[in-house]
């Protein structure tokens, strides 16, 4: 972990409640943050309301020539990045399995797996080099339990959380040597030929797992609504903030329940 550091951290899907809640949080701890969405007018708003210092892009997640110049962007404002929290999603239901549509699921799959790939793959190697790299998606309940009604959005989530799990193990595989030689074996107790023991884990891939999501607008909206099992975006965002203080090996490939 880095002490006394300002990190460079990207909040992806930042233009909703759970975005500026994160950025804000974020910004709050310390860390310089850029705050990404696709449409100019939301997300410039989205940075004001998280407050001063929150710098916003725009970029199409799903076009990976976009996502590459997205780093580059950031690249030259501020060096590499040692944080993505993911918050790109989107929600489509139907009654059964037989009218799950081509639409929705096209949606679903832009949204919940292919930004997320373009993402990861982007900044990878940033995330790997850093000595606090962390990338963090949201997935659901969803997907340990899904029903007729939800298959599609299940099914994508369950994709990004595999996509999510594979990082974790290139983090562990890109883990350097002791001996500066660098390394490509599975995580566990691997002696080099310099009998040497691995350094320790410095990068890792999470995924926050949360029934649904609710804001303070939510909230107004339904004062008399409880909302159980729904986490606060304040939450997510602790939660965010959190993971750049915590070990890498404690979190690294891990599902973390927010749900209450």
């Amino acid at each position: 972990m880095s002490a006394g550091r300002t990190l460079n951290v990207l909040v992806t899907g930042g233009s909703g409640p759970s975005g500026i809640a994160t950025a804000r949080a974020l910004r709050d701890a310390g860390h310089a943050v850029f705050t990404v969405g696709s449409d100019a007018a939301r997300i410039e708003a989205a940075a004001a309301d998280a407050g001063s210092g929150v710098t916003p892009l725009v970029c199409d997640l799903a076009s990976l020539s976009d996502v590459r110049a997205l780093r580059a962007i950031v690249a030259g404002l501020a060096g590499s990045v040692d944080g993505v929290i993911h918050l790109v999603g989107g929600w489509r239901g139907a009654k059964g399995i037989t009218d799950q549509s081509d639409e929705d699921w096209d949606f679903l799959e832009r949204n919940a797996v292919t930004t997320l790939r373009n993402v990861s793959r982007v900044f990878f190697d940033d995330l790997a080099a850093s000595d606090t790299g962390r990338f963090a998606m949201v997935s659901s309940t969803a997907v340990s339990a899904p029903t007729a009604g939800a298959a599609s959005y299940a099914a994508a989530k369950a994709a990004a959380e595999a996509w999510t799990l594979a990082v974790a193990d290139g983090f562990r595989r890109a883990r350097p040597a002791a001996d500066g030689t660098g390394s490509t074996e599975p995580t566990g107790p691997v002696q080099h030929a310099t009998g040497q023991d691995q350094t320790e884990l410095s990068s890792a891939a999470v995924i926050f797992v949360v029934k649904a999501l609710v804001d303070p607008a939510m909230r107004a909206k339904a004062p008399e609504r409880k909302f159980p099992g729904f986490t606060d975006v304040a939450d997510l965002a602790a939660a965010a903030v959190g993971l750049f203080s915590t070990p890498a090996e404690e979190l690294n490939g891990q599902r973390l329940l927010l749900s209450h």
